[in-house]
């Protein structure tokens, strides 16, 4: 998946990522089409890093740390308290 990501990202070019990886650029347009065509569809955004307010750590662990804002409308915001579990489970249900 990471192959993937890097290769199909902004400004990337197929050719140099399989070089580096060494693998061949066929061999990653195959694993596209079928990361595709699986239940679970791969996608590409863009994140923004913002810096921490300066109060941010007065807050406590319950402050959302990570907000997610998905192109459909949904929002999650998770705190640092939060479990892995807990967090994948709220993405998944969103998606």
């Amino acid at each position: 998946m990471a192959i993937l990501e890097e290769a199909f990202s902004p400004g990337a070019v197929v050719s140099d990522v399989a070089r580096q990886y060494e693998v061949s650029t066929s061999l990653i347009y195959q694993w596209r089409r079928e990361a595709m065509a699986a239940q679970e569809p791969m996608g590409f955004v863009a994140a923004t890093v913002c810096e921490a307010p300066d109060d941010a750590g007065r807050r406590g662990a319950d402050h959302p740390v990570i907000i997610v804002e998905f192109a459909r409308g949904g929002r999650v915001s998770i705190s640092a308290s939060a479990s892995p579990a807990l967090v994948t489970a709220a993405l998944r249900a969103l998606r």
